[in-house]
């Protein structure tokens, strides 16, 4: 071992040595490494208990009545625009009467009605983008990935470092 070993005599005094030492220095500088397994088991505690919150229950079926129900002004409003024009073209005169009707109505409720349309799509938008799933493989509970046991260098340290 060199002069260390001659002056202190075995390898485990110099192990005890540089453990009491390790045990002094971490009473001034706490250790980083244990910092980060604190910091690291801290954010696996967080994101489990994250995936936690966005666990759904299963849904009644009112739940399931009132979501079908909210998918439907979409598709109203996209059949109903092509069936205008259908109407235009199978009833022209009655097709004008309607519009002249619309044009009678005064500019400020076409931006409440605009206002209404346009929460209602933003605030259905939202709802699924603040609902999507987590992508997080941790919020699973999936364990971290183990170490490959084909590993020579970790194989040496563990017999107790023969080969350094």
């Amino acid at each position: 071992m060199g002069v260390i070993g001659t002056v202190l005599g075995t390898p485990g005094a110099v192990a005890a040595l540089g453990e009491a030492a390790k045990g002094v220095a971490e009473v001034f500088t706490p250790s980083a490494t244990k910092r980060m397994e604190l910091s690291a088991e801290a954010q696996m505690a967080a994101l489990r208990q994250l995936g936690e919150e966005y666990q759904h229950p299963a849904l009644s079926w009112f739940d399931r009545l009132v979501n079908g129900l909210n998918r439907l002004p979409r598709p109203f409003l996209a059949f109903g625009t092509i069936g205008l024009f259908v109407y235009a073209m199978v009833d022209p005169e009655a097709f004008v009467h309607r519009m002249v009707g619309l044009n009678a109505v005064p500019e400020p409720l076409w931006w409440l009605l605009g206002a209404i349309v346009a929460f209602y799509f933003g605030a259905r938008e939202t709802h699924y983008f603040r609902n999507r799933a987590v992508v997080s493989p941790f919020a699973a509970g999936t364990a971290a990935p183990s170490v490959p046991e084909d590993n020579p260098a970790l194989e040496d340290w563990r017999a107790g470092g023969a080969g350094a």
